[in-house]
């Protein structure tokens, strides 16, 4: 049957980059990745801009995801503030268990999760 990985998250960013992200997003055809598990809020509030994701996809797919997540972290700043897309996600591998994917500095930072996130495993 495969092996499944729960891939959960978002990111944050300026209207710019939210542009941007929409890009990398759609040049996926949504119905031959799991590209159809982000979501773009039909409106945004106050000076920051929120995009989740959420699917639950067979690991040979996590590379293709994280290739796609840091495409979208490589994403420049495009305001005075120099501010870059910031993002969290919780990732399980029913195999290899937890992990924690930080989004900053222009690149993913994959490390073992917070005990704290365990309780989405349960």
């Amino acid at each position: 049957m495969g092996v499944f990985v729960r891939v959960r998250g978002w990111l944050e960013c300026d209207d710019r980059q939210l542009g941007q992200v929409r890009e990398i997003v759609q040049a996926d055809d949504a119905d031959h990745t799991y590209s159809g598990g982000w979501a773009f809020p039909p409106r945004q509030y106050n000076f920051a801009n929120w995009v989740f994701y959420g699917a639950e996809m067979r690991s040979q797919s996590v590379g293709w995801f994280l290739d796609r997540l840091r495409s979208v972290a490589r994403i420049p700043a495009s305001d005075d503030d120099n501010d870059l897309i910031t993002g969290l996600f919780v990732v399980s591998h029913e195999v290899d268990g937890m992990s924690e994917w930080q989004v900053r500095d222009g690149t993913v930072r994959v490390q073992a999760a917070s005990p704290a996130y365990r309780f989405l495993d349960e």
